[in-house]
């Protein structure tokens, strides 16, 4: 059996349309026009790279798009001043910080000042709070762990109960809050971390397996239960000498081949969960301009 490739570019193209066609009609029936301000500090090419994807998006969603560029000496003062400007800008929707952050600023503490009505990235403790508390429809979800859900949904549907479901990796971005999802939708979870013991036996156990630990192919075929749904939220770059020298290819933390013979449907690395992130971020974004605007809020 091969596994069935979920493809995370079509389902982000999909979100995308459904927020542009939101958006779209927030802005006609009460000329509110979705905005949404990205801070990046620093020259950090890779957050050069996807600030710039953000901007491009969120531009061909119809948006109100502004990015703020500060050099990488900017004291923690003036980002937290131009935080509080965001903040208090109603043609603002929703605010990005781009991490990480140069040495010497407090990356909690510049989060944790946004407005947490204008945080689609799903950070503050205020979200995640609501979302730990079983308040889903009152936060902004994390973007990653929130598109893992949609290509979930795609394949399983809404209702997850029965399934077990393993997630590997226990950060504040992904693991946890994509722990609290599995929840919400009725699936037994368990949270396997790089303490965990015998961690191809658990994972074994798992309907759903979503990998989020950072570690380039840690899970091989004998993790996979057959025929599970296997999310591969892992994005490492690695050498790859048979494409020349000094050439890196992008790989997810599952052993891909081997998982894809025993799974029933995996997320490939790239093209797999890594589209949807961008595309939560705008539906976050678009959420936000209808909560301001006193309309409901759209689901995706």
């Amino acid at each position: 059996m091969q596994a069935v490739r979920i493809d995370g570019k079509a389902n982000a193209e999909s979100v995308l349309r459904d927020v542009t066609a939101a958006g779209a009609a927030l802005h006609k029936k009460t000329g509110v026009k979705p905005g949404l301000a990205v801070v990046l500090v620093g020259e950090d090419p890779a957050s050069q790279v996807y600030v710039a994807n953000k901007g491009r998006t969120a531009e061909a969603c119809g948006f109100h798009s502004v990015t703020h560029r500060l050099p990488a000496d900017t004291s923690q003062e003036a980002l937290l001043a131009l935080i509080d400007e965001l903040n208090a800008d109603p043609a603002i929707h929703g605010i990005l910080q781009q991490l990480p952050l140069p040495k010497g600023l407090d990356a909690d503490v510049v989060v944790g000042r946004i407005d947490p009505d204008k945080d689609v990235d799903g950070l503050t403790l205020v979200n995640a709070g609501r979302l730990a508390s079983g308040l889903a429809d009152d936060a902004f979800v994390p973007c990653t762990p929130a598109g893992c859900m949609v290509l979930l949904r795609q394949v399983l549907g809404d209702d997850l109960s029965g399934k077990r479901a393993v997630v590997v990796g226990r950060s504040n971005l992904v693991g946890k809050p994509m722990a609290q999802l599995l929840l919400l939708a009725n699936a037994t979870v368990t949270v396997a971390h790089s303490r965990t013991k015998d961690l191809p036996a658990l994972c074994r156990e798992a309907d759903i397996l979503v990998a989020a630990i950072g570690r380039p192919g840690l899970l091989k075929g004998d993790c996979v239960k057959p025929g599970a749904v296997v999310i591969d939220v892992g994005i490492n770059r690695v050498p790859a000498p048979d494409k020349g020298e000094g050439k890196t290819r992008l790989v997810g933390d599952v052993a891909y081949d081997e998982a894809a013979a025993i799974a029933s449907a995996i997320t490939p690395v790239p093209g797999g969960v890594g589209p949807m992130t961008i595309a939560m971020l705008m539906a976050n974004t678009v959420a936000s301009a209808c909560r301001a605007a006193g309309e409901p809020r759209p689901r995706f």
